[in-house]
């Protein structure tokens, strides 16, 4: 049962709503070329600053030489084997998961109608791991690069639908419930993870054990070419879907009176989100509040139009994710913090400030 507020508060909140809308309205010409200039800056900060100082000219003169441009700007041989071989597919591969994880949240939230809702939370990128593990203990290479992505897509989309089944009651999702089944799902995908870290040997514990904490540290050129098929097939499909999840926030009836085939439609945004997260929970770890963290932000500034929400949520993912590795890799030089660590540090504050903001706005979950 939900509290009563004084008719002077919700007054105020009705004006303070109104100058939120306002200014979200006048933001949103500005919103891309100000997401556009973050992350080129996060990614010159990402190719410059390390152990090899590397100005934005002569990132930009080793580039264009790999691409047959050559520009007349000195570099050292140093330079360009630490930029072209080093950083840069750590940066396609920041930009790659960042991205890929803030747009399936986005998706997740949308379809769930819950801001709470995130990979991590709800059990995905556990489901996504505990595929990619099983891939590396059995030896699965039958795809060559593609197959950890493939598994990790498997255990991501089980895990969604398992949670989902479970959230669903009576024709509505429950928040409560959805977080309870991502709970247990995560506690689930945690243990049968920790059996086949049991079974595995050596070499494969050395491969796994970055799983359970995120790390950018083994992307090569070989690993983005491996990835970015996936993330590239849902970050095309999915904000064609902008008006579908617009609808589906409505309420299933209404969508579906509004011409929208609400299962056929759920069940696509859920593959797309789960492919989205198994390929980049294969390549880079358990990632953790991304998913979560970048969608509400972008909402706040920008508004629930999911048309703005997906792009939006996936460029800012991607710039994110840029600085928090750049963070990881520098903050305590010569060693390396794990990402998983930085993120999740970052946003468990964010997470109970979101819950601390949501019962107070609906007067406790009571």
């Amino acid at each position: 049962m939900q509290l009563e507020r004084p008719w002077g508060r919700g007054r105020r909140s009705r004006r303070e709503g109104t100058a939120v809308t306002g200014a979200v309205v006048r933001s949103r010409p500005a919103l891309f070329p100000v997401l556009l200039l973050l992350l080129v800056g996060a990614t010159l900060l990402n190719a410059g600053i390390g152990a090899v100082r590397i100005s934005p000219p002569e990132a930009v003169a080793i580039v264009l030489r790999h691409l047959g441009l050559h520009l007349d700007v000195t570099v050292t041989r140093q330079q360009d084997a630490v930029l072209w071989a080093i950083r840069l597919p750590r940066i396609v591969m920041a930009g790659l998961v960042g991205g890929a994880l803030a747009l399936a949240g986005a998706v997740l939230q949308g379809i769930f109608r819950n801001p709470l809702a995130e990979p991590g939370l709800i059990g995905v990128s556990a489901g996504s791991a505990l595929g990619a593990v099983a891939a590396i203990v059995a030896g699965f290479t039958a795809l060559g690069p593609a197959s950890l992505p493939l598994a990790g897509f498997v255990g991501g989309l089980l895990a969604t639908l398992a949670v989902y089944r479970f959230a669903r009651y009576g024709g509505r999702t429950e928040v409560v419930t959805l977080i309870l089944a991502g709970v247990a799902l995560n506690a689930i995908a945690g243990a049968l993870t920790g059996l086949l870290l049991f079974l595995a040997n050596d070499a494969q514990l050395r491969n796994v054990v970055f799983w359970q904490l995120g790390s950018l540290g083994s992307a090569t050129w070989t690993t983005v070419g491996a990835v970015a098929p996936f993330v590239l097939i849902g970050t095309l499909v999915l904000p064609r879907y902008g008006r579908t999840l617009n609808l589906l926030v409505l309420g299933e009836r209404e969508a579906r009176h509004l011409g929208v085939d609400t299962e056929r439609a759920r069940f696509l945004l859920i593959a797309m989100a789960a492919l989205l997260t198994g390929a980049a929970v294969a390549v880079a770890g358990v990632i953790s509040f991304v998913g979560l963290v970048v969608p509400h932000i972008v909402r706040l500034i920008a508004g629930p139009d999911h048309r703005t929400l997906l792009p939006a949520s996936a460029l800012a993912g991607a710039t994110l994710l840029l600085l928090a590795d750049l963070f990881a890799r520098t903050v305590a030089l010569p060693r390396e913090i794990p990402l998983g660590v930085v993120t999740a540090l970052a946003g468990g504050p964010f997470f109970l400030w979101l819950l601390d903001r949501t019962r107070q706005e609906h007067g406790g979950w009571g």
